[in-house]
């Protein structure tokens, strides 16, 4: 015959585990669940970057300026490379500035390294890094028209 205390434990035991699987199943569904739920909002994320990704990649087509601002690509600036750029277009300074919206002082002193422009500056600067003689000269003769007449006035 059976020792009753070792009836007891086994009785103890098999109740324990019963109630530790009633306690366990629910939690383990809800993780399973979760785990479901999870890796659903993964592939919905990779899709949405999917399709921010292309709708960039058209829209850089048109503009890449507002491409590289909406990448939040930083603009670098280098003096030398302005230099190299209004001696490209054949520009003066003042020619250069009237393009750019600003003096002719600011223009050296950005070549020269003592200032440096700011974000809108940088944008504009970009956009006319794209730019030829011919399309250079089209633009000035434009500016000078639109100012002429104010003078005038």
């Amino acid at each position: 015959m059976p020792n009753i205390a070792t009836a007891l434990r086994d009785e103890v035991t098999r109740l324990s585990r019963r109630e530790v699987r009633s306690q366990v199943d629910p939690a383990r569904k809800a993780v399973a669940q979760h785990r479901r739920d999870i890796a659903a909002l993964k592939r919905q994320v990779a899709a949405l970057e999917r399709l921010v990704a292309q709708l960039t990649r058209k829209v850089s087509g048109a503009r890449p300026e507002a491409a590289a601002e909406a990448a939040g690509t930083p603009r670098r600036f280098s003096a030398k490379g302005l230099q190299s750029q209004r001696s490209r277009l054949a520009l003066s300074a003042g020619d250069f500035g009237r393009l750019m919206g600003v003096s002719a002082q600011t223009i050296y002193s950005w070549e020269r390294a003592t200032a440096h422009p700011r974000k809108e500056q940088l944008a504009k600067l970009a956009a006319l890094r794209g730019i030829g003689k011919r399309e250079a000269t089209k633009r000035l003769q434009q500016a000078s028209a639109g100012t002429s007449p104010s003078r005038k006035a």
